[in-house]
């Protein structure tokens, strides 16, 4: 897979650039958050107190590893059939970089076995359960992000969530206060992003930039033009393969270069607040659905397509 993505020529002329190197050289010594706190499953009130602190906690030793090689296999299955169709790299993230989600034609990858072996992770379970403060949350989909070596931009900073506007500019968002008084930050954590690492995450291939306390924060998000220096170098890294990392999907968060070797992909299951409803797109059959545990089944409840109905799967650059 490596040869299919990253070409020796094309490999070779990125790798080599000066500017490349300067920006290598710059990564290796200062990338990363300082300071990092990596917990261990069970430390759950100090994860729940750095997640609502720092709207972002990673947690170590979460997947085994017989499970972190199958979900390493998964996600490099659909690297391949995705790349497939996208020989320039243009990607649908930003050059080199993809969505799992807005390459599958259901905007999940929940479909596939190894996003379903997600769902029965007792740390996950756990954690998720702490920050609602209920068991009774639900999956909104099974999603997550890759970049490839070459994807030297920086994303911009972003939130995965926000206020409703209309149907036609925010088909996916609900919450709308008439009055104009309160916006979804002023909320207590609506959605849940679990991201799982298959591979270690380094200050080379690609960490998620992660701006600690901005989930209630009503300042605009800099461009890439105005972020200053130390949010660019504000991390997630060194973490290791098998951990995950659980985020409130409002932090300002964004993708970094990956000029490592290989690709970086961060799988992910996004769950709702007990209280808190947006459109989902059905993400598994019902007859696959029947399959899995009574936990995973409760979970994927809304994410069912009716039994009546076939679910067409499959890569795409652009999800509808």
């Amino acid at each position: 897979m490596d040869q299919a993505i990253a070409p020796d020529e094309a490999r070779d002329a990125w790798m080599n650039d000066p500017e490349v190197a300067a920006l290598r050289a710059h990564l290796e010594a200062h990338n990363g958050i300082k300071g990092l706190d990596i917990l261990m499953p069970g430390d759950t009130k100090h994860a729940v107190d750095l997640f609502r602190r720092d709207g972002c906690v990673v947690i170590a030793n979460v997947l085994n590893d017989e499970q972190t090689e199958i979900l390493r296999n998964g996600c490099n299955a659909v690297v391949d059939e995705v790349l497939a169709l996208d020989n320039d790299r243009k990607g649908n993230r930003g050059s080199h970089r993809y969505s799992f989600g807005g390459s599958s034609l259901t905007r999940s990858q929940l479909h596939r076995p190894e996003w379903q072996m997600l769902l029965d992770i007792p740390a996950v379970t756990e954690i998720v359960t702490a920050i609602f403060q209920s068991p009774d949350y639900t999956l909104r989909a099974a999603s997550g992000d890759f970049c490839l070596p070459g994807a030297i931009e920086y994303q911009p900073l972003h939130s995965d969530v926000r206020d409703w506007r209309d149907a036609a500019t925010t088909p996916f968002s609900a919450f709308h206060d008439p009055r104009r008084q309160l916006t979804i930050r002023d909320l207590p954590c609506p959605y849940v992003c679990v991201n799982f690492l298959p591979q270690d995450v380094t200050p080379l291939n690609g960490p998620t930039r992660q701006i600690p306390g901005t989930q209630h924060s009503r300042t605009p998000i800099p461009t890439l033009a105005d972020e200053p220096e130390w949010m660019r170098l504000s991390t997630v890294c060194p973490a290791p393969a098998g951990a995950i990392m659980v985020r409130d999907v409002r932090a300002w968060h964004g993708g970094t270069p990956n000029i490592a070797d290989a690709v970086r992909s961060i799988p992910n299951l996004e769950f709702y607040a007990p209280w808190f409803r947006e459109p989902i797109v059905p993400g598994i059959t019902y007859a696959d659905a029947r399959k899995l545990s009574d936990q995973a089944r409760r979970l994927v409840r809304y994410c069912v397509a009716d039994s009546s109905e076939t679910l067409v799967t499959g890569p795409t650059l652009r999800a509808p």
